[in-house]
């Protein structure tokens, strides 16, 4: 069972919002879940509580709403639309990327946002506009490497170490981490930085050499 301080497993389906315009009011706290299509984020919202909240496809680019779930005490968590999917039309990316930005300058509430990415392809080009983005916006980073059941212990801890060294060049708050939705990796993680984020108990872990020591001794 999920060691957290937040019952996830609580969490239930508040509204699908075509556009900004139509999420909750922009009280309290909220927690975004964005990445590229297929990078396993509606897999990791399963995971995190433990039910089937989120849809999950084969098909990239299946999400193109703003889904908002309810936790407890006005506390939300927000999934993006995944971003990259090659066949959606070029307006609509634009349309989205405009509408991401400002939900990223503007929304109050939000607190933190997970970026998911899968853990052979990181840190590709659109990747890096929302760490940039993010980052601009001072708004916490929390980097799920997601599929990691897919490589080798050795590989995986290569490619974590590598994206948080790329990372910490930009000296901001952002915490890597490796996740596998299928084998619960990382998912002690995800909660813990959440619980931080939902408590307003942020902790600014830059990627340093104790955290990078502590990996390479499991």
């Amino acid at each position: 069972m999920l060691k957290s301080r937040i019952k996830y497993s609580a969490a239930t389906f508040t509204t699908s919002a075509p556009d900004l315009s139509k999420l909750p009011p922009d009280t309290g706290i909220e927690v975004a879940f964005a990445g590229r299509s297929n990078a396993g984020k509606s897999s990791a919202l399963n995971t995190l509580t433990d039910q089937k909240l989120a849809r999950t496809s084969k098909t990239p680019g299946r999400t193109q709403l703003i889904n908002s779930f309810d936790l407890t005490d006005n506390k939300r968590l927000i999934d993006l639309p995944g971003y990259g999917y090659a066949k959606v039309p070029i307006e609509m990316k634009k349309k989205w990327q405009k509408s991401l930005g400002q939900y990223l300058q503007n929304r109050d509430s939000l607190k933190g946002i997970v970026i998911l990415m899968d853990i052979r392809h990181p840190l590709k080009e659109l990747d890096m506009d929302l760490i940039t983005w993010a980052v601009d916006s001072e708004i916490p980073i929390l980097a799920l490497l997601t599929k990691c059941d897919k490589l080798k212990q050795g590989p995986r801890k290569s490619e974590v170490l590598k994206v948080r060294k790329e990372l910490s060049s930009l000296n901001a708050d952002i915490t890597v981490h490796a996740f596998s939705s299928l084998k619960g990796t990382g998912l002690p993680e995800l909660a813990k930085k959440l619980d931080n984020w939902y408590l307003g108990e942020v902790i600014h872990e830059k990627p340093d050499e104790k955290q990078m020591t502590e990996d390479n001794q499991k």
